[in-house]
């Protein structure tokens, strides 16, 4: 088995930030396995795409380009991916867990019975040893994932099949540049030998996208609040303390389920991924999927009336006391003391 290979999604000819984010865990995968991180980019109009991924440390690119392409359509997508991985034999191959990514990778690591974790919060590079079977591993990827609603971490391994597939949600992973000169080799793929007619049974008419109007993972302060918010009026009290010191609210996928809030703003494993500079947590707990989507936030502020709750664990300060008492002094004293 050869190289790391990651299938990067491009809208409006930009490559979209959970593909960089996975070409950077890709280069770190690839450097420790001594072998070459390739990207694979379908769509059309693509010229000059690979100088947003060089900088990544791609050394090789794969572009299919073709009119039909674009935008993303299931079934010639995954004839492209399926027969590439079939010619380039990956050993493994990152996706990120989009609506594109949940319905491409299925299908293709279905075409290669490869298997898929979705949803991982960790990538590593380990061995195992199957102790029924009596065999060794080396160099196997770690997929790691919250599993049984969250109560536990789970390792999951593909010791036989390849490639090892896993997607991964926008904003766990970090995106840094590896090389801002870094120069790669580009690999033309030739459409009409991997797709068929049929492929393009389906056709987009007409597109509607709706930007998001809350950013929440751009943020640099977010006040997040859980179940122990305890109702929707209470969760206002959030809203005035990011007016005062211009945050973006959050919440945890409880206080969502409770209808505290809207779901475009839950943080955590089945949500968004943050890393704010302060992160103020409300009345939350501190459930390892929550925890799996802020924990790299640089100072975290525990506002909770239990003094024994997890999130005070990874919290830099803990303020014990409940959200109905607190965050109003907070409110009081910010303004009484900023310009």
């Amino acid at each position: 088995m050869n190289n790391v290979f990651v299938y990067c999604e491009i809208e409006d000819g930009i490559i979209a930030d959970v593909s960089l984010e996975l070409l950077t865990k890709g280069r770190t995968l690839a450097t420790k396995l001594n072998c070459k991180l390739e990207a694979v980019v379908i769509g059309s109009d693509l010229d000059g795409v690979e100088s947003q991924v060089y900088p990544y440390g791609v050394d090789v690119l794969h572009i299919a380009d073709d009119k039909r392409l674009y935008p993303y359509t299931s079934l010639p997508h995954t004839s492209i991916l399926v027969n590439l991985f079939k010619q380039e034999e990956p050993q493994i191959a990152l996706m990120g867990a989009t609506s594109i990514g949940r319905d491409l990778g299925p299908r293709v690591s279905s075409a290669l019975f490869s298997g898929l974790t979705a949803d991982c919060t960790a990538l590593e590079i380990g061995d195992h040893e199957d102790k029924k079977e009596g065999k060794s591993y080396s160099n196997l990827l770690y997929q790691i994932r919250p599993a049984f609603g969250g109560n536990i971490v789970a390792t999951i391994v593909n010791p036989e099949q390849r490639p090892q597939m896993a997607t991964v949600r926008e904003g766990v992973m970090k995106k840094e540049i590896f090389d801002q000169n870094y120069k790669g080799e580009i690999k033309k793929i030739d459409v009409n030998k991997f797709v068929n007619d049929s492929d393009f049974v389906v056709e987009v008419i007409e597109r509607h996208i709706e930007k998001s109007k809350i950013n929440i993972k751009g943020s640099p302060i977010v006040i997040a609040g859980g179940y122990g918010m305890g109702s929707k009026e209470n969760f206002q009290l959030l809203f005035d303390l990011a007016s005062v010191i211009g945050g973006e609210v959050g919440a945890s996928r409880a206080a969502v389920d409770s209808g505290f809030c809207e779901h475009e703003r839950q943080i955590g494993q089945t949500g968004v991924t943050v890393r704010p500079k302060l992160y103020i947590a409300c009345g939350i707990s501190g459930q390892i999927q929550h925890v799996a989507g802020m924990q790299d936030s640089s100072v975290i502020i525990s506002i909770n009336n239990d003094p024994n709750a997890p999130i005070n664990k990874i919290a830099d300060y803990v303020i014990n006391g409940t959200v109905e008492e607190v965050i109003p002094k907070l409110i009081k004293y910010y303004k009484k003391n900023s310009k």
